[in-house]
C-alpha cells in the first residue's frame, strides 16, 4: 500500500518509517499489514474510550448533516450548551463557563490571554507575566510553550518565546532542593512553594498575572504528583498577590487520575482550568477552558462583557457532539470506577515489575495516569546517559512486541533522566492490563540484553 502512494507528507520525524493504521477497536490498533499494536497510552493519553466506538462516530455524523459549522462570533449550537453544561456541572467549585478550542495549546493560549485581559481591564495593566515550572508542559504555541519548561521543546525557539518565569515542579523523589519529604511535611513548609513566593516578590506582585501548573506533571515528568499539601499553599499565595491560578487539566482531565479533574485530589479551586484530550476521547480536535465567576463577572463589568479573542473552530459543532457523547458515555458506563479499580491494580503489577527490574527506580501516578522512571541503577536512580535514549528505546522493542507506551526524557535537568507513562483507555480490564505489563516486562529484559551486549563489545573493543 505504501508504494502505491507518493509521499506528500510533512513528518514529524524524517528519519523514522510509521506504520499505516486502518483501523482500530477498543484497545488496539491494526496496521496495513495486520500487526496489533495494544494502545497502552491512549495515544497521546487521548484515545480515553478506546477505538471505534461507533456511538461516538455516529454522534458526529449526524451532528454534521444537521449543521457542520458555525462561526461562533455570529451563531451557536444546540451542543455546545449541552456539553458546557456537562462539564461546568462536575468542575471545581465556581467554575461555571466553558470556553471551547480545538486542542490543548490554544485552550492554555486562551487562559494566558484571559488573565492579562482580566488585570488590564481591572486597572492593572502592569500585570502581564505569567510564572510557569520548569520540567512541565502546556503546548507548543509560544505563549504556551513560553510558560512550560520543556528545555528541548523551548531551545530551538529561545528568542521568540516570551520572558516568563518558572519555579521548579515538586517532585520529592528527586528533590530540586535536596530535601526529604517528611521534613517538608512535618514542618508544613515546602521549598517549592516558598519558592514562588520568592519569585514573586523579587518581579513584584503588580507585574504577575498568572501562575500555570499540571496538578500531576504528565509528559515532562512521567506522572509526578504534588505533595498533599501543595496546592492549598499555591491558592493562597495566588490569593494573597491577586494572581490568576490556572491549572492545566489538559491531560488529567476526564476520569484519567480517578476523579473528574485531577486538581480534585487536592481539594482546591483553581480560577481557570484548561481541558483537552479526553474530553472527545480523542475522537475529533476538541479542548477549552472554564472560567471562575469572579473573572466572567468582571469581564463582563469591566470589558463590556467581550473576550478580545478567539479561533475560527472555536466550538466546532462536530467536535463538540463528539465530547458530548463521550461524557456520556463515561458518565452511564461508571468509567471513574472502573479507573480507580484497574488503575490500583495497574499499579501492584508495575510495583512488582520494579521488584524484579532494577533499571526501573520509581512507579508513581494516580488512577490510569502511571509512570515508571528508568535508572542505570535504580537503587539509588543514576541516569542512563542521554545518548542511549532509554525511554525511546524501550517503546521501540515494545512495538515490535505488539504494544505502545508513552516515552519521555529530561525529567532530572531537562536532558537527563528516563520514563515511561502508562496510560491505556478508561475502559481496560485487567486482563488487558496483564497482556501490556507482559510486554512491558520482555521489552525491558531485552534492553537488558542488549546493553550487556554493547558493554562487552565496548571492552572487547578496547582490548583489541
Amino acid at each position: 500500500m505504501r508504494e502505491e502512494i507518493e509521499d506528500y507528507v510533512f513528518h514529524r520525524d524524517f528519519s523514522k518509517t510509521y506504520p499505516i493504521i486502518t483501523h482500530g477497536k477498543g484497545i488496539y490498533l491494526y496496521d496495513e499489514n495486520g500487526k496489533r499494536f495494544m494502545d497502552a497510552c491512549s495515544g497521546a493519553v487521548a484515545a480515553n474510550l478506546g477505538h471505534g466506538v461507533e456511538e461516538i462516530a455516529e454522534a458526529m455524523a449526524l451532528q454534521a448533516k444537521k449543521a457542520a459549522f458555525v462561526h461562533t462570533m455570529r451563531f451557536e449550537t444546540e451542543v455546545l450548551f449541552k456539553l458546557a453544561e456537562k462539564i461546568a456541572k462536575i468542575a471545581p467549585h465556581s467554575l461555571n463557563k466553558v470556553y471551547f478550542t480545538s486542542g490543548g495549546s490554544e485552550a492554555n493560549e486562551s487562559a494566558i490571554k484571559l488573565a492579562r485581559q482580566f488585570h488590564k481591564d481591572a486597572g492593572r495593566p502592569e500585570k502581564h507575566i505569567v510564572i510557569g515550572r520548569w520540567q512541565s508542559y502546556h503546548g507548543n504555541t509560544f505563549g504556551s510553550l513560553s510558560a512550560g519548561g520543556d528545555i528541548k521543546r523551548r531551545q530551538v525557539y529561545t528568542p521568540n518565546l516570551i520572558n516568563f518565569n518558572h519555579v521548579h515542579s515538586p517532585n520529592c523523589k528527586r528533590c530540586p532542593y535536596q530535601r526529604e519529604k517528611e521534613d517538608c511535611d512535618y514542618k508544613q513548609n515546602w521549598s517549592c512553594v516558598r519558592e514562588l513566593e520568592s519569585v514573586i516578590t523579587e518581579i513584584g506582585p503588580d507585574n504577575v498575572s498568572a501562575f500555570i501548573a499540571e496538578p500531576i506533571v504528565g509528559s515532562q515528568l512521567g506522572a509526578v504528583s504534588a505533595p498533599e499539601g501543595y496546592f492549598k499553599e499555591i491558592r493562597k499565595i495566588c490569593d494573597q498577590y491577586n494572581i490568576v491560578l490556572i491549572v492545566d487539566e489538559v491531560m488529567t482531565g476526564f476520569g484519567r487520575t480517578g476523579k473528574d479533574f485531577a486538581i480534585q485530589h487536592y481539594g482546591i479551586s483553581p480560577d481557570i482550568m484548561t481541558f483537552g484530550k479526553g474530553v472527545s476521547a480523542g475522537y475529533a480536535p476538541l479542548a477549552g477552558m472554564v472560567v471562575h465567576d469572579r473573572i466572567v463577572d468582571s469581564l463582563i463589568e469591566n470589558s463590556k462583557g467581550k473576550f478580545v479573542h478567539g479561533y475560527t473552530y472555536s466550538g466546532h459543532p462536530v467536535s463538540v457532539a463528539a465530547g458530548l457523547s463521550a461524557l456520556t458515555i463515561y458518565e452511564r458506563d461508571g468509567i471513574l470506577k472502573n479507573v480507580q479499580v484497574v488503575g490500583d491494580y495497574l499499579k501492584q503489577q508495575l510495583l512488582a515489575l520494579k521488584k524484579r527490574y532494577p533499571i526501573i527506580f520509581d512507579v508513581r501516578g494516580e488512577g490510569l495516569l502511571v509512570g515508571i522512571e528508568l535508572a542505570a541503577d535504580g537503587e539509588v536512580g543514576t541516569p542512563f546517559p542521554e545518548t542511549l535514549h532509554a525511554s525511546e528505546r524501550i517503546n521501540n522493542i515494545a512495538m515490535e512486541l505488539g504494544a505502545v507506551f508513552y516515552p519521555g526524557s529530561g525529567s532530572l535537568n531537562g536532558n537527563l533522566g528516563d520514563h515511561l507513562l502508562i496510560s491505556p483507555p478508561l475502559n481496560v480490564t485487567s486482563d488487558e492490563v496483564d497482556g501490556m505489563v507482559k510486554i512491558l516486562e520482555n521489552s525491558l529484559q531485552i534492553f537488558i540484553e542488549e546493553l550487556k551486549e554493547e558493554i562487552m563489545y565496548e571492552i572487547t573493543k578496547q582490548i583489541r
